[in-house]
């Protein structure tokens, strides 16, 4: 556990950087959207090209894919009918509170949770590469339709094929689907710049935390705990139910399984929603919620499951 608890620690000083850096007004009060767009449109995609094109696609396709993608939708889904027939808000918003109810952290944070309560990183590939080739796009091409206003198909397309995540994506899977090895010249300078994008997305919700009240009384706090709510709890049950009685997951998977959708909700999720300038309270406040609360979860899992 001590390598879980290394990286929560690594993230939080990512963080409390960004808070006193938004405090002490060094960069005053523009420099988190041109983070935020620096991040979205330059240091991501080189981020996810480099993830994506030396990933092993055959990874997408282990047995831990199904039940994965299943949980996350189920999640998504039933955000989004609370959110539209209940609670009445916009589509946007909407989207936002579905991807934090099920779009887990499965890179800063997921990587090491599966080195180190899992045995092995490449655990945490499969719902990377579904997140990124499938719930990303969609949800990207909504909000795109929805706050750009693109109304027509074609406009959707178009908006949605220049989005710069999902053209690092694509060009990174179209590297590995072909089998091209890239060479150092090529690749190493690509990474270089993809791995300022995590620090800086960490560094820039740092940022969004000073001078905002976390839960504050109205506002997201509804949304905030129905999206936490089904993302540290829901969901990991709704997981090991299907890997154990769908499934039939052995005991080793079903543990896999039930820890991944245990993680936080992604930082990508208040990325998103720092773009389009939608439900950025619901996104920072879910990721704060799900990162501090993952923790007991985790722990109570690996006492549990844990072989």
């Amino acid at each position: 556990m001590i390598g879980v608890l290394t990286g929560f620690v690594v993230i939080a000083l990512a963080v409390v950087v960004g808070w006193i850096t938004a405090r002490s007004g060094l960069f005053g009060p523009e420099a988190r959207p041109v983070l935020a767009k620096l991040t979205f449109n330059v240091l991501a995609p080189f981020l996810l090209f480099s993830v994506l094109a030396t990933a092993n696609i055959q990874q997408l396709f282990s047995t831990l894919l199904p039940v994965s993608a299943i949980a996350a939708a189920t999640m998504m889904l039933l955000f989004g009918l609370v959110s539209m027939l209940l609670l009445r808000r916009r589509l946007a918003d909407t989207v936002i509170g579905s991807l934090a109810s099920g779009y887990v952290n499965g890179n800063n944070i997921g990587i090491p949770i599966a080195v180190y309560m899992l045995g092995d990183a490449a655990l945490s590939v499969p719902i990377v590469l579904l997140q990124l080739l499938l719930f990303a796009p969609v949800a990207l091409a909504v909000l795109g339709a929805v706050v750009e206003q693109r109304t027509s198909v074609a406009a959707i397309v178009r908006g949605t094929l220049t989005n710069p995540i999902i053209v690092g994506s694509l060009a990174g899977v179209l590297v590995a689907v072909s089998g091209i090895e890239l060479p150092p010249i090529v690749l190493d300078p690509i990474e270089l710049i993809g791995h300022a994008a995590v620090p800086l997305m960490l560094i820039s919700y740092g940022m969004s935390l000073h001078g905002r009240r976390l839960l504050a009384p109205g506002g997201a706090r509804v949304e905030v705990f129905i999206a936490a709510g089904l993302k540290l709890l829901v969901m990991p049950v709704v997981a090991w139910a299907l890997g154990r009685f769908v499934f039939g997951l052995d005991d080793a998977a079903l543990y896999a399984v039930t820890v991944l959708a245990a993680l936080p909700t992604a930082q990508n999720v208040f990325n998103y929603a720092q773009r389009y300038e939608t439900a950025e309270v619901l996104a920072r406040d879910t990721i704060f919620l799900t990162t501090v609360g993952a923790v007991p979860v985790l722990t109570v899992i690996a006492l549990l499951l844990g072989t």
